[in-house]
């Protein structure tokens, strides 16, 4: 007799290692997020046969081979697509997709968007560093405008992606942002992301130390972090800066802006909500990060709403096909418009 979910011994971060050698430069930023991951994989408490990930193309994309659980490096850009097919498919399995910012949002961003939109429970970790890693240093979808690099020796001509407002575009109901370095923020940010029910989204900046390193120092070095890091805390007021001696506030257009905290009437200083049906305010935080600098970089959960996942409304459509009711299933298999081939 299997064992149930209560009498199964507890599986430590230990064993969510592989005996495979880890392949990063070293110094990467990679490494941190794989030490948060595994360390925070048994707060699942989901057995490892039940945990997947799959991953695109890119440095990041060795994820699957680090961590003892089932995994799939699959094709560039198509990571979304392929889980969504598992998910969907075995709604028993808790599924994982590694992605870096080039996999996710050039060759992939259209998989992306539909996986958000649609909501389908799964999470996605997208590794935002700037740059390709892999293929030695070409510019990115979220390299800043101006970015030399060995395919754009004069300066990139390309305005960067905001992902996080491209998400919220896309209606993803789960929206957040960490840093690779900080491993107590990225564990609250996976524990509230294992929780959400569809598609989560977490951002995680992550150091190139080759080819663009640095790239995150501001939000980083203890003398600059706190005028350029704005935490994002449910339920309460978004300061920022020393003390809380700057504020994000509702702007005379419609959108945010910041302002010094002594100045403003503390009822204009925004509350933050992320479970406010409407997701304007968390889109109008996204759009205060300085994608150039780096500086005033919201850090946290920016949206957490609930609506059906697509893998739910599938099965109950699924379960109407196969009882009878309307539409019944081989009706619309053998429509009006069929033909017999002899």
């Amino acid at each position: 007799m299997p064992e149930s979910a209560d009498t199964r011994p507890r599986v430590t971060a230990k064993q969510f290692k592989t005996s495979q050698e880890v392949r990063w430069c070293p110094g990467c930023g990679d490494y941190s997020i794989l030490a948060t991951v595994q360390a925070f994989l048994p707060e699942l408490g989901v057995p490892r046969e039940n945990i997947v990930f799959v991953s695109g193309i890119g440095c990041s994309s060795r994820f699957p081979y680090y961590v003892n659980t089932y995994g799939m490096h699959s094709i560039h850009g198509r990571a979304a697509t392929i889980a969504t097919g598992l998910a969907t498919s075995r709604p028993d399995l808790s599924v994982w997709v590694v992605m870096g910012d080039g996999d996710a949002l050039s060759i992939g961003g259209n998989h992306l968007i539909h996986a958000l939109r649609r909501n389908v429970n799964i999470k996605i970790l997208l590794f935002n560093n700037r740059i390709y890693g892999l293929t030695k240093g070409q510019y990115s979808p979220t390299s800043e405008l101006g970015k030399i690099t060995k395919s754009t020796p004069m300066g990139s001509l390309d305005y960067p992606f905001n992902a996080l407002s491209v998400a919220l575009g896309a209606e993803a109901t789960f929206v957040a942002r960490s840093i690779d370095s900080d491993r107590k923020h990225l564990t609250e940010v996976l524990r509230a992301a294992s929780r959400h029910r569809g598609t989560a989204l977490v951002e995680i900046y992550q150091n190139c130390n080759i080819f663009n390193d640095g790239a995150f120092d501001l939000l980083k070095n203890p003398e600059t972090r706190d005028d350029s890091v704005i935490p994002l805390h449910q339920g309460e007021p978004v300061l920022f800066g020393k003390d809380g001696s700057r504020c994000v506030v509702r702007g005379t257009k419609g959108g945010l802006g910041v302002a010094d905290t002594a100045s403003v009437n503390p009822e204009d200083i925004l509350v933050h909500d992320a479970h406010a049906e409407d997701s304007s305010w968390a889109f109008g935080l996204t759009r205060l990060a300085d994608l150039q600098t780096m500086r005033k970089s919201p850090i946290g959960i920016f949206r957490d709403v609930e609506r059906p996942s697509y893998d739910e409304l599938m099965a109950e459509q699924m379960e109407q096909a196969q009882s009878g009711g309307p539409p019944e299933l081989q009706q619309l298999l053998q429509g009006a418009d069929t033909w017999t081939v002899e």
